[in-house]
């Protein structure tokens, strides 16, 4: 792609924007990943009650968890002997339940809208 008037600097950042922006995206295209994210929207929480929000097991939940917090998606805070887990920003928690009004239209069937 070229962007007129573009410097060669900005067009670089435009592609390191992209490559991440299809980071975020293949992370959220996982079944576990997307409800553990969901389920994160709606506030902390730690791996027991992350486990209950899937039909992953403890194990399977904890190695995708540990997979969003090396991709700086969710924090982690120890509490006693307990890690609690949150989403890091308001956006995935927004693109998350965009993502699920996008399926609950087609499964729908509803009309297009802004």
């Amino acid at each position: 792609m070229h962007l007129s008037g573009a410097h060669p600097s900005q067009q670089t950042d435009e592609g390191e924007r992209l490559a991440v922006a299809v980071e975020v995206l293949g992370l959220l295209a996982d079944r576990t990943r997307l409800a553990l994210l969901r389920r994160l929207g709606e506030g902390e929480a730690d791996v027991t009650t992350l486990t209950g929000a899937t039909d992953a097991t403890r194990t399977s939940v904890s190695q995708h968890l540990a997979r969003l917090r090396l991709a700086g998606l969710v924090t982690t805070r120890k509490e006693g002997r307990r890690v609690v887990y949150a989403l890091r920003h308001g956006h995935l928690r927004r693109l998350v339940d965009e993502a699920l009004s996008i399926a609950d239209h087609q499964i729908g069937h509803l009309p297009p809208h802004d």
